[in-house]
Formats: structure tokens, sequence, C-alpha cells
């Protein structure tokens, strides 16, 4: 079932900085998307699967006249589409010296102020308030964000639409051979080359660390396991730092020789556990097609 998430409410509220959010923790962000266009971006999302099948949208009084408008086809897209589509609205304001304070300050005006109200910001902002009250009604989460940092506020964004803090920031765990040099995009490298070796048992040679064989005879050694263990550990108590301090991915690598057989085994076993804790993982093998001498 496909998750939209409709962001909408007052100008300066922080809806941008909330969409944001929601792309970082992996929803397809669509700002100010034209309220007659949203019926078609949703049929759109639900053919082409994957990640469109998580969304988020900003609409707002920049493209439809009322916000009744708006919450008139909100609640007609539930009802048609009920067994399709699983919908949200977030609904955010400020208070109004807030909002006047962030326009004065900022480089953007009020959308409304040039178009309605000759460059009034104060009075677009009080019309926007008289007018919330559909939004107020029909909105599933209320959000103001008057006291709320930039940081914070995407905080809150993360919190209530993230299941696992983890799924914020995907991890590609690689392996690599440091013969062929050091993959340079990595934030985290792990040297496998005081492990045992099993280029030199001539039966395991041809095979790699994605085969249990392999597997099995790295891991046969009590430093293997506690490696393995310490990295582990080590691994689930930084992500989740990484993650607060706002990294939006993270490349661990673990090197071998020839980037074949203990490289290959740890970027697996590590990858399983990392899973098994509700982690977001991606594995790659840089090196392990090289046909090379060496491990």
């Amino acid at each position: 079932m496909m998750e939209l998430i409709l962001v909408t409410g007052m100008a300066g509220a922080g809806k941008s900085c909330a969409l944001n959010a929601l792309e970082d923790i992996g929803y397809y962000a669509v700002d100010n998307l034209p309220l007659p266009m949203l019926h078609d971006f949703i049929t759109l999302c639900l053919g082409k699967g994957g990640r469109y099948l998580r969304a988020a949208v900003v609409i707002d009084i920049r493209s439809c006249h009322r916000y009744t408008e708006l919450t008139e086809t909100y609640s007609s897209l539930k009802k048609e589409m009920h067994n399709e589509v699983r919908f949200k609205m977030l609904c955010m304001e400020a208070s109004e010296n807030v909002l006047i304070t962030r326009f004065r300050t900022g480089r953007r005006s009020h959308p409304l102020a040039a178009r309605r109200f000759e460059g009034d910001v104060n009075a677009a902002i009080r019309y926007e308030q008289t007018h919330l009250e559909p939004l107020r009604a029909s909105a599933d989460l209320l959000l103001d964000s008057s006291l709320t940092s930039t940081s914070q506020l995407k905080d809150q964004i993360k919190n209530l639409f993230m299941p696992h803090i983890t799924d914020a920031m995907p991890i590609q765990v690689m392996s690599f051979g440091f013969k062929y040099g050091a993959p340079l995009e990595a934030d985290l490298v792990f040297d496998m080359r005081c492990l045992p070796n099993p280029y030199y048992v001539p039966e395991l040679r041809d095979h790699t660390g994605q085969e249990k064989c392999v597997q099995d005879y790295v891991m046969d050694s009590d430093d293997s396991r506690e490696y393995f263990k310490r990295v582990t550990e080590m691994l689930k108590f930084l992500i989740p730092l990484y993650i607060h301090e706002g990294r939006t991915q993270l490349v661990v690598g673990f090197g071998c020789t020839g980037g074949q057989h203990r490289s290959v085994t740890f970027a697996e076993l590590v990858s399983d556990a990392l899973r098994d804790a509700d982690m977001q993982i991606i594995t790659h093998h840089r090196d392990i097609k090289k046909n090379r001498s060496g491990a």
C-alpha cells in the first residue's frame, strides 16, 4: 500500500523544512504541487511502485484558491483510494509574531503579500490564520513551530513518521581489496588482513566470502569471532549518533588483500547483523570479480 503525507498550513511555518526531513528518511518529496495534479500524481506513484510508494507533497495557499478546496479534494481522494493509499495530513502553523519575524529576517516574502495585500505581510498572515480552520479540522497531525528550531523540527518530523530511527540513514557496507586501493568514499574502514586467509587453502581459493565454506573457515577463529562482535557492537552504537548529528548516509568498508574472501565474509555477516537490528543496509562487493591472486 502506498503512503502519502500531505504537508500543508501557513507560509513560514516550516513546511519546506518538514518536507526535507521526510525526504531524508526515504519519502519521495514534491514541493508546491498544484492541487489539480494531486490525483494524477498519486496514480503515477502507484503505477511506478518502489520508492514512490512513500511520498510526501506540500500543497498550500500557493496552489489552491481556498483551503476548503484543499480539504474537499483530500477527503474525496481518501474515500476513492482508501484501499490503495494510506493518507496523512500534516498541518503546520506558527504564531503571528514569529511568522512576522521570520519573513522580516528571511529573504522571501509571504506568497500572498504581493498578490493580494499590496506587500502587507501582516495582513497576509492574518488572512491565513482566519482561513486555517478547515485544515485544522481535517488534519491528522497539527504542528506548531513557533518555539522550534530547524533542527528540532526535523527531529520532530522524523519521530512522527519514522518507525525506526535508523530508517533515517541508509548504510552501505562494502568489501574491497587493499591491493586495488582503499575506497575514498568510505567513512569507516576495517582491515581484515589480520584474520585467517582462505586464499592459502587450495580448495577455498576459487570461492568467495559469499559462500558458506569460506565464511566457516574465516569465522573458525577466536580472533575472527571477537573482531566480528566488537565491530557490530561499535556500529550499533555509532550509527544512531551519526543520525542525530544529521548524517544522511554512511559507508562502511571491510578490506583484505584482494577483496574476495575475508572482507566479503565480514561485509556479508555484518550486513546481516545490522539488518536484524532494523537498519537499512546496502551490501556491495567492489573487487569480488577481479580474478587476481591474493585475498
